[in-house]
């Protein structure tokens, strides 16, 4: 989701392990990964224990109930998708060994990706973490698309790094290589996400550039972008590059997309909590800063096989 607002046209190079690496357990994206309803899963970060050493860090509100309440959403896989009821992946793991640091669980909710923010400040959840990129609109609360002010913004514990790629049908038909390559086609993608800014972005310079804009296709849920692709009704999917090879490893045996090109615009994901929090949020930072230093972040990136995504600093609001 890596996803997932007002965007550049640069590329990067690959910061994550390439496709073959992302060979990990789980269901395969298009047979279902939970519905986009509100429903919570336990990541299983249980352990409340009285030593935890960074309990006396976090509101007295959030220790005395004993629960992060997370909103995210949980089809976007390996980051975090739905098995047997409950949330697994990359931030479900990192949010179970923060958990143990702070002596809480962290408890997931399901919800539409272009409402977590939303959801954040109105007090709905304590944190979104949901592959989302740390940009300033965000950190601004400016809607990208119309480049105006439309809330207070959020802050970010930064925790990971990722850029967006393009996935195809396998044998690429369309020949696509660059954004470039999309200028008059259709492309389906997940709403709200920085793949929709890159793609708007892009379409705007197909226009400068004499050719036809991209047609766009924006859905709730990046399955059922993945869906039009499989399908031929677009010829392109963008999304963040370990949900990509995910797919592209898994779909089908791997028979259903590929990955092409470069990396787009790599930067931070962050973990989203409203400019109020400010005493969760420095709790966080230092909950990450702690699973860093002790090797347990290390150990989890390397169990799904992006560790060439980890940061070595849990910055806050690190991205542009």
């Amino acid at each position: 989701m890596t996803a997932r607002t007002t965007r550049r046209t640069k590329t990067a190079q690959s910061r994550i392990a390439a496709v073959g690496a992302i060979a990990v357990a789980g269901a395969l994206i298009l047979t279902g990964c939970g519905d986009q309803t509100d429903k919570s899963s336990d990541t299983g970060s249980s352990d409340t224990s009285a030593s935890a050493p960074l309990a006396d860090k976090l509101p007295a509100d959030i220790k005395k109930a004993g629960v992060v309440k997370v909103g995210s959403d949980i089809a976007y896989p390996p980051v975090e998708y739905m098995e047997s009821g409950k949330a697994v992946g990359i931030d479900p793991d990192i949010a179970d060994a923060l958990g143990k640091q702070l002596g809480v669980k962290f408890e997931f909710q399901n919800g539409k990706f272009d409402q977590l923010i939303v959801g954040l400040q109105s007090k709905r959840f304590n944190a979104v973490m949901s592959a989302m990129s740390d940009t300033k609109d965000r950190q601004n609360g400016i809607d990208s698309a119309t480049g105006k002010k439309a809330g207070n913004g959020i802050d970010f514990v930064d925790y990971f790094t990722a850029g967006t790629s393009i996935l195809v049908q396998k044998g690429n038909p369309k020949g696509v290589k660059t954004l470039d390559d999309l200028c008059g086609k259709v492309v389906a993608l997940q709403r709200g996400t920085t793949s929709e800014g890159i793609a708007k972005a892009q379409s705007e310079k197909c226009k400068k550039d004499g050719k036809k804009a991209i047609t766009l296709q924006t859905f709730d849920t990046d399955p059922e972008a993945l869906l039009r692709l499989k399908q031929g009704a677009s010829v392109a999917d963008l999304n963040d590059f370990p949900v990509a090879a995910y797919n592209a490893k898994t779909s089908g045996g791997g028979k259903d997309f590929e990955v092409t090109g470069e990396q787009i615009e790599a930067g931070p994901y962050g973990i989203g909590v409203s400019k109020e929090s400010t005493q969760l949020r420095d709790a966080l930072q230092a909950a990450m800063t702690a699973i860093i230093e002790n090797g347990e972040y290390a150990k989890i990136l390397e169990k799904w096989n992006v560790k060439d995504g980890a940061v070595t600093e849990a910055k806050i609001n690190g991205g542009s």
